[in-house]
């Protein structure tokens, strides 16, 4: 299925939600109002709410530049916006799912039993507000709720000299309004409380605007290792244009960023051979295929060590088929957020990033090699996180 066709099946959902919460607000206020004109104020000033909150996230009175700390606009605009477009639109096709059960909650002839239909009543009143509640637990606590992972990766060409070497990954840092610069670089104390040998960053550490990329490469300076910070970048600086001029800063500060390249990480005369790539895809994404491959690491093949113990970074988890193939031993990746808003607690299958990669979260394993996906620490899209939260990974490899 094209993107197209996805994303105009999602438009008129979200059209046809915001009509069937308009009647339902139309019924309340007949209700709560029983004298027409304030019946008519009262949808009137609902009404000019609704649209301003649309119009003045929309950018329809001009784009302004994506702060990189938490703003009024944000916490009182921005984020309640969000949190209605998500939750709407999913009580919507709770509201049509339940349906049924409300018709027989209102018939008398299918329940005698007054007690029952109300019992119905209620549940399905329950399901359908399920969403909002569920948004605003993501919204102000589980995007903020961060998990230290600890992950013992064994590896059969380990060298000696790293036996419980530990590395230390962050992905997806989005910096801007909900994932300030004070907020990174509380992660980055935590993550130095955590004394590892090496540490791991795999990309999009912006989101849209190239103009946080200073704000950004300075909240994670104070990151140290003794044997080093790298990283590689994702989708998001390609789309923002900013990979030359953000390695670039990287490099001020003493973070290697590998694009395409290999460096050994030595010890006691053994080393291993660390990889990184930039963002590379198979699938044409919006805003544009500027990273579209026919095939996966294509010419990576000359950074690879035969005769030694390979690990790569890779913003990206569906490199990890071709990755395994090349006898890369262990990739890093991230992309994905864990779904962000993933149900799986209810179902494994319910993830979004499940509808384009089957490497969502945690640890994969196949013939040739290993892959770990970060659920990252910021977010995109809509500021919440239900099922996935927010994660720093510290591999000990043995």
């Amino acid at each position: 299925m094209s993107f197209a066709l996805i994303l105009g099946i999602v438009m008129a959902a979200f059209v046809g939600s915001q009509i069937y919460w308009y009647v339902q607000a139309r019924t309340l206020m007949r209700r709560l109002a029983k004298a027409g004109r304030m019946r008519i104020l009262l949808t009137a000033a609902a009404l000019a709410a609704y649209v301003a909150l649309f119009l003045l996230n929309f950018g329809v009175f001009g784009r302004r530049a994506s702060p990189t700390s938490m703003t009024w606009y944000d916490a009182l605009i921005s984020a309640p916006c969000a949190w209605w477009v998500v939750c709407s639109l999913l009580a919507f096709l709770l509201a049509i799912l339940v349906w049924p059960i409300r018709r027989a909650a209102r018939s008398t002839s299918a329940l005698a039993s007054p007690g029952r239909r109300q019992f119905l009543a209620r549940s399905a009143t329950a399901v359908v507000a399920a969403p909002f509640v569920a948004g605003a637990y993501g919204l102000l606590y589980g995007r903020l709720n961060l998990q230290i992972t600890h992950q013992r990766i064994r590896l059969a060409r380990l060298p000696k000299a790293f036996a419980g070497f530990r590395i230390a990954q962050l992905s997806d840092i989005h910096i801007g309004p909900f994932m300030p610069d004070d907020e990174i670089r509380k992660y980055v104390r935590m993550t130095n409380d955590l004394k590892p040998d090496l540490i791991a960053l795999t990309g999009d550490f912006v989101t849209w605007d190239p103009s946080t990329q200073r704000a950004v490469v300075s909240a994670l300076t104070s990151l140290h290792a003794p044997f080093g910070i790298f990283g590689c970048l994702g989708n998001h600086e390609a789309w923002s244009h900013t990979e030359d001029s953000i390695t670039r800063m990287f490099q001020q500060v003493g973070v290697r960023i590998l694009r395409r390249e290999r460096v050994p990480i030595a010890t006691r005369g053994e080393s291993f051979n660390l990889i990184g790539v930039d963002f590379e895809t198979r699938r044409h994404m919006v805003p544009g295929s500027e990273k579209f491959v026919r095939r996966y690491l294509e010419g990576v093949e000359s950074l690879v060590a035969p005769d030694q113990l390979n690990i790569l970074m890779s913003h990206n988890p569906d490199t990890f088929d071709r990755a395994a193939e090349l006898g890369i031993d262990l990739s890093l990746a991230g992309h994905t957020h864990g779904g962000q808003v993933a149900l799986e607690f209810v179902s494994p299958e319910i993830a979004p990033s499940r509808l384009v990669t089957p490497y969502v979260a945690g640890l994969f394993q196949k013939p040739g090699g290993q892959l770990y996906v970060n659920r990252g620490i910021g977010t995109i899209g809509v500021p919440m996180r239900i099922g996935a939260p927010p994660e720093i990974t510290v591999y000990e490899l043995t």
